[in-house]
């Protein structure tokens, strides 16, 4: 019996010492503790100066991004029309400090329709702000404020230069979340996208970019923005960012005149395609094939004729519709311009007066802005008769 009770003693004693050891350690004070100190780990030094460093760079650049808060009219007819009060709806989205005067880029989709804009600075004062320029073909606005002092303004750096494979950060106000940066690298240049009628690309990225986002800056390693974030993606993988090299060559226009006045042909244009080729008698598949022009619009004034290939335009060279879009979208109205073409085999040389831009009223429709639109397959991808060219 005593045997026993020994045999019982011991197997108490043993699951006892067991539950004290799996209650883990205890502090100095007797206090037990859920989890292991590694005071003296230290990351790679290559590592933790890439960490150091980007962390700097983020801390640098929040002082010049801007919450845009903005409040619109509801847009429900219906309670109207039965006498019921509409209720303001409201939005966010982000900018930022392009001028220290008080100009602040942001998308024009944000602030469209907008009957009152706050802008909120990173130290939290708040600024009543207004429309200065707006483009919602490349879905650009400048905002003003008054009366703000010691703006922090981000410098602009040169898209062109840009590289697939760069590190970029996104930085935003994604959700209403305040002061978010998200890392990732330039992972295209160059998309296609439908929504950008005038023929400029977009930067393609997978740093974060998410509601709330839109009109934040992208900005390069060296602290220069190099895009501003427009539009993700449904998934939410890849975002895609309007290049600094376009937003350059509006911001002018839309601080002076408040809006953007877009060149244009009058022409409806193709690739050429080598069936093409071979029926127009040219010696390669190169340059802008000219579908049809326009009645009374500067290229049919300037002479340009259906199924003419145009290869330049004041010396420079096209290789596809977009390159055509592009240049003519971006030459001031009113300018002469040399327009080198084959017709019939046989090169010949007309002078167009470059048009100006009219909306037409099928693209005043609203373009959903945050989910691009894959671009047309080759032989579709020509663009609309009434796309600017």
């Amino acid at each position: 019996m005593a045997t026993s009770r020994c045999r019982v003693l011991a197997v108490v004693l043993v699951l006892g010492g067991l539950l004290i050891g799996c209650a883990g350690p205890t502090s100095a004070d007797g206090v037990r503790t859920f989890w292991k100190d590694s005071p003296d780990a230290l990351a790679a030094p290559e590592l933790q100066r890439f960490n150091n460093l980007l962390a700097d760079l983020a801390e640098r650049l929040k002082p010049g991004l801007v919450h845009v808060r903005v409040r619109r009219a509801s847009g429900v007819p219906d309670d109207a029309e039965r006498g019921e009060p509409l209720e303001p709806r409201r939005s966010t989205g982000s900018g930022f400090v392009v001028d220290e005067s008080g100009l602040i880029v942001t998308n024009a989709h944000v602030v469209e329709g907008a009957d009152a804009i706050q802008v909120k600075l990173a130290d939290g004062r708040r600024f009543a702000g207004r429309v200065v320029g707006r483009d919602g073909r490349v879905d650009l606005a400048l905002v003003k404020i008054e009366g703000a002092t010691n703006l922090t303004a981000l410098p602009l750096g040169d898209s062109n230069r840009l590289r697939v494979g760069e590190f970029v950060l996104a930085l935003g106000h994604p959700f209403g979340l305040e002061q978010t940066v998200s890392f990732g690298i330039v992972s295209r240049k160059g998309a296609p996208l439908a929504v950008a009628a005038p023929g400029f690309d977009f930067i393609q990225t997978d740093a974060a970019v998410n509601p709330g986002n839109s009109g934040g800056p992208l900005v390069n390693m060296a602290g220069q923005v190099v895009g501003v974030n427009s539009m993700a993606a449904r998934n939410g993988s890849i975002g895609f960012a309007i290049p600094s090299s376009v937003v350059k060559l509006l911001l002018p226009q839309l601080a002076t005149k408040g809006k953007v006045e877009w060149g244009w042909l009058g022409v409806s244009i193709a690739e050429v395609t080598d069936e093409d080729a071979a029926r127009l008698r040219l010696p390669e598949a190169r340059g802008v094939l000219v579908r049809g022009v326009m009645p009374g619009e500067p290229a049919e004034q300037g002479g340009v004729r259906p199924n003419d290939v145009i290869v330049e335009i004041d010396g420079t060279p096209l290789q596809t519709p977009r390159d055509l879009q592009r240049l003519v979208s971006s030459t001031p109205v009113g300018k002469r311009v040399r327009v080198s073409l084959v017709r019939d085999g046989q090169a010949t040389e007309v002078e167009v007066t470059i048009g100006l831009y009219q909306e037409r009223e099928r693209e005043r429709q609203p373009v959903p802005r945050r989910v691009p639109r894959r671009p047309d397959p080759p032989e579709r991808n020509a663009p609309r008769p009434d796309a600017p060219k």
